[in-house]
């Protein structure tokens, strides 16, 4: 193992303690997996994450649909949608599934997210699709979420919860986030009656504005213009001092 693929496997431990800790997600009910060259690397299934260590998560062949696995403990019962989506979705690195309360709810209730709130641009339109009904970890529900997920970075499961998808393991995990908040958000405007939502159009142009948005990534800092220069010289009579003192 490597030590890249090593800490890819460490920061999916950490994303599932975190989402647990944070309320997102319940006991081993979630998963997440993450692209690491030809293969995703995968939660294993009902392993408690205090005691999950790096080695445990499993290795599949993105090119494979068999569910072969590398590891000593079987991957997630949800390796499947896991999989098909970083199959058919190049540009997604890693999925995030939970079980969230207000998410959850509104799957029950099968009822699709509308655009309630502008940062439903960022899943990629103006709803939130609610995925069919079929048993966790068959084809079926995979095609099911495949289809939900069809220009989206996010879905409904009916009757079990949501996914998100991102780029990486940080946006995924922003967005799963961030469609829980939208969830919750939609769930309490109901309770006041009627939410506005807003138009299609609305939705576009806030989207315009999306890559100056959200989760980015720092920029190295560069240093200042000279800085090194007069260091060395510096340094420089600082040596030529030291061979006066000596003479």
């Amino acid at each position: 193992m490597t030590r890249e693929e090593r800490q890819l496997r460490e920061a999916i431990i950490a994303k599932c303690r975190w989402m647990n800790a944070s309320g997102l997600n319940q006991g081993t009910s979630g998963n997440i997996s993450a692209r690491y060259k030809d293969r995703m690397l995968i939660t294993p299934s009902a392993t408690p994450y205090d005691a999950m260590k790096p080695e445990m998560i499993a290795a599949m062949p993105i090119a494979r649909d068999d569910g072969s696995w590398e590891g000593p403990l079987q991957p997630s019962t949800e390796w499947r949608f896991h999989l098909d989506i970083m199959r058919g979705r190049p540009d997604v690195g890693s999925v995030v599934h939970t079980h969230s309360t207000y998410a959850t709810v509104l799957a029950i209730a099968r009822k699709p997210i509308p655009a309630c709130h502008y940062m439903m641009a960022a899943f990629g339109g103006n709803d939130i699709r609610c995925a069919g009904y079929a048993r966790y970890g068959t084809a079926e529900l995979s095609e099911l979420a495949l289809a939900a997920l069809d220009g989206r970075n996010g879905c409904l499961l009916a009757n079990h919860g949501m996914i998100a998808v991102g780029a990486n393991l940080d946006k995924a995990m922003w967005l799963a986030v961030e469609l829980e908040t939208i969830a919750r958000q939609y769930y309490l405007s109901l309770a006041l009656g009627s939410p506005h939502i807003l138009s299609e159009a609305e939705i576009v142009d806030t989207a315009k504005g999306f890559s100056t948005y959200g989760l980015q990534q720092p920029k190295a800092s560069k240093p200042k213009p000279g800085r090194a220069g007069v260091s060395a010289k510096a340094a420089a009579r600082q040596r030529v001092e030291k061979k006066r003192s000596r003479t």
